[in-house]
């Protein structure tokens, strides 16, 4: 089992180091997905996320999360086999959450030096990015 703080990590670069990791057989648990970083101008991020969110119809799909753990999840959900049986089973293993629960408060959390954000400076979080798409709390 991985434990994975995002803290202040690339998007895309998380989502494909956890989707290698599952596929090698690995569980992961992500946590504080909402400090997610993603990389570039704001208004062409918030754009594409818009336009992600208004593709298709309500009754037929396709459905794209609000919630940053959602959005975290389906990213590296995309880079998986979904249609193929251990595609499916490794997405199983994924575990996301936008903040640290109380049950895994004592655990070590690893941190990714491949996906790290040293020196990009433009840049928005992808609780940002949710709380624009209108993410709700229940």
């Amino acid at each position: 089992m991985i434990y994975i703080d995002a803290s202040n990590h690339i998007y895309g670069r998380l989502s494909s180091y956890v989707a290698k990791k599952l596929l090698n057989g690995e569980s992961v648990t992500i946590v504080n997905a909402s400090k997610v970083v993603i990389t570039g101008r704001k208004e062409f991020i918030i754009d594409k996320f818009n336009k992600l969110r208004n593709t298709g119809s309500i009754r037929k799909g396709p459905y794209y999360p609000k919630t940053a753990d959602r959005i975290l999840k389906r990213s590296i959900g995309d880079m998986l086999p979904k249609k193929k049986t251990h595609g499916m089973e490794a997405l199983k293993r994924c575990i996301v959450y936008s903040n640290v629960p109380k049950s895994l408060a004592n655990k070590n959390f690893e941190r990714v030096e491949k996906a790290l954000n040293n020196k990009v400076t433009g840049f928005v979080t992808l609780g940002e990015v949710s709380r624009i798409l209108g993410e709700t709390y229940e």
